[in-house]
């Protein structure tokens, strides 16, 4: 097995920039996940790892080898595409083992492989059926398994869960985080899906407009995002960001919305200190704001707020409810104890300790 190194990777298409001056370090058997938007960069730069895209510029590495000029199928590397891309003529056997008889692999060696990857995966009684007498899940098991065989120092995965629907997306995303962790393989997988990422990932990278945004584990990027692209694209519902201003003086803080007031506590007034008077863009997450019947109400660390319910989403062992304060539209998810109508008013509550401050030039965070 071995990790893989980008250094100061860059992609153009003709004036676009794909990739920005990517550096990345995966580790050795490191489960690590690129997330981003449509069009953020994150397949382009597994394709540079494969091979199927030169670097405009910057350099490759898988383990110690420069890999830049060495073509895909010398790279040690096995890919899982989106589309399953099996042969239709061919049982799943025969799919299985066809890239090892590309290679002139040993029968004996094709044979075990083949068998220790069903056993892995869960479809030794399909070796015999066709893809077109197997489900969609199957489909993707016997994909991945024709990546297994290969027995690769890394895997890269591009979106393998997207055509599957959600219920079988669930399950067949465990299957993988128990397949890497018996394998102990180096796994580089793309994903749109920040659920995915933050389930799966050892570590994940997110990206934006080519440009890497964070690299850190799933609960840093929870507590701690970098900036207000990263704490807006991790979490779900997506963190509530407004533009407020900080106000008060150094021995009582506090930050206005125009809609409503919150008090800072100490920690969060500290880093806030040369931004008095000026203006910052606040994010508070939706479960950070919680109906206040069933809060055990603390003024040092809870501000309540009177608000109208908007539209309210049961989702059955939570809720997902929009609310005004004021004209400020609040996405708050709390528990299904809380019963609600459109038009009710209700007492809400927000985490003071939770809530998140950024930079409004630049972006970066002032405190988490």
């Amino acid at each position: 097995m071995a990790g893989v190194t980008l250094e100061h990777v860059t992609k153009k298409f003709g004036q676009v920039v794909a990739v920005d001056d990517l550096s990345l370090e995966i580790r050795d058997q490191e489960f690590l996940v690129l997330v981003g938007p449509s069009g953020c960069g994150k397949s382009t730069s597994l394709r540079i790892v494969a091979g199927l895209e030169d670097p405009t510029s910057g350099d490759v590495y898988i383990g110690d080898r420069w890999v830049n000029d060495l073509a895909p199928r010398d790279r040690d590397i096995a890919m899982v595409f989106q589309s399953y891309a099996l042969y239709p003529h061919m049982s799943v056997y025969d799919n299985l083992a066809f890239g090892l008889r590309m290679r002139k692999t040993p029968r004996g060696e094709i044979d075990r492989r083949v068998k220790m990857a069903a056993d892995l995966l869960d479809i030794g009684e399909l070796l015999d059926r066709k893809p077109r007498q197997l489900s969609g899940g199957q489909r993707q098991r016997v994909a991945l398994g024709r990546a297994i065989v290969r027995e690769p120092q890394v895997f890269l995965m591009d979106e393998p869960l997207s055509n599957l629907d959600a219920k079988l997306r669930v399950a067949t995303r465990a299957e993988l985080i128990k397949l890497h962790q018996r394998l102990e393989t180096t796994v580089i997988y793309v994903t749109h899906d920040q659920v995915e990422a933050m389930t799966m990932g050892t570590r994940i990278a997110v990206l934006n407009d080519g440009l890497l945004q964070q690299l850190d584990t799933p609960l840093n990027l929870y507590y701690r995002p970098a900036n207000r692209f990263v704490a807006g694209f991790i979490g779900s519902p997506a963190m509530n960001l407004l533009n407020a201003r900080v106000l008060g003086s150094a021995d009582g803080m506090y930050v206005d919305t125009g809609n409503f007031q919150l008090p800072l506590p100490e920690a969060k007034a500290g880093p806030l200190q040369p931004y008095l008077g000026k203006e910052v863009a606040l994010g508070i997450r939706p479960e950070n704001i919680r109906d206040k019947r069933f809060v055990s109400y603390d003024p040092s660390i809870h501000s309540d707020l009177t608000a109208k319910v908007d539209v309210y989403e049961p989702l059955g062992q939570d809720v997902v409810i929009h609310v005004l304060v004021g004209s400020q539209l609040l996405v708050t998810h709390m528990d299904s104890r809380t019963q609600v109508r459109s038009g009710q008013e209700m007492q809400i509550v927000v985490e003071l300790d939770r809530l998140h401050f950024f930079d409004p030039q630049t972006e970066t965070t002032i405190t988490n």
